[in-house]
């Protein structure tokens, strides 16, 4: 193995480590009741940081899909009228109820269930899907979709959040022959066009691509930092995001406003 491919196969096992070690570190310093990622502790008014709260209306009946621990599901809940979470993991719902519970969030319901084999909900329910950072995680994506667009209104906004695979950072780790995805669980990570065709092929358009944060090596550190200061997170994810906006091929993500298509 060459000096460099060392190198950076170094630094994607110490990133996805420290990542790790950034969600024990909230909790060990005391900064959360839960082991949580530090990107979930800085604030509810943090409109930049959580970028889907500018798109939610006071009325809106929300559906957070693969919600997780339900930290987003819970920042949304005070900015619409009610929100539901969907997850088919226990553990990571019992840590959504329990924070539901602490902050008084009677407008959140946390629902188990695998979203690949449909959403239990009727069609049209929601004003509003959002779908963050799950659909790299399935197989069944064309499902997935699909049932957003089903229990979605007809005038209704998906909001959605997936990696990036072609970024310089994933593109040389790639060339390396090392692993470039963002999550050793990643079943996909996209390129722009990717995205489009595979919404489109599942009845959404894109409207609106929102800056996420910029890709870099040091990820990993920027994480750890941020757990142990969100002060300091707060700052170098601002910093991030100017670099994202500045040179958008380098957007860890892509941060995506959907409307269902029209038909022709």
């Amino acid at each position: 193995m060459s000096l460099r491919r060392h190198v950076w196969a170094t630094a994607v096992m110490a990133n996805n480590k420290a990542k790790r070690l950034a969600i024990r570190l909230t909790k060990w310093t005391g900064k959360s009741r839960e082991y949580v990622h530090p990107k979930h502790l800085l604030g509810e008014d943090d409109d930049e940081q959580y970028w889907y709260l500018r798109h939610l209306d006071a009325d809106d009946h929300v559906l957070d899909v693969g919600c997780g621990n339900g930290m987003h599901t819970l920042k949304t809940a005070g900015r619409c009228r009610c929100v539901a979470g969907i997850d088919r993991s226990a553990e990571s719902l019992g840590v959504g109820r329990r924070t539901a519970i602490a902050r008084r969030a009677d407008n959140v319901g946390l629902v188990r269930g695998d979203v690949e084999s449909g959403l239990p909900f009727g069609a049209g329910r929601f004003d509003k899907v959002m779908c963050l950072d799950l659909l790299e995680h399935v197989e069944k994506r064309d499902l997935v979709l699909g049932e957003i667009r089903r229990v979605l209104r007809a005038e209704g906004v998906l909001l959605l959040a997936v990696p990036n695979r072609m970024t310089s950072w994933k593109r040389r780790l790639k060339c390396a022959g090392l692993p470039s995805y963002s999550d050793p669980d990643h079943k996909i990570e996209y390129g722009p066009g990717e995205l489009a065709d595979e919404l489109e092929r599942n009845g959404f358009v894109i409207v609106t691509r929102v800056p996420g944060v910029y890709d870099t090596p040091l990820v990993g550190l920027v994480d750890v930092l941020g757990a142990l200061s969100l002060a300091l997170y707060r700052r170098l994810s601002a910093l991030r995001r100017r670099l994202a906006a500045r040179w958008p091929n380098e957007d860890a993500g892509f941060c995506v406003v959907c409307v269902p298509a029209r038909p022709a």
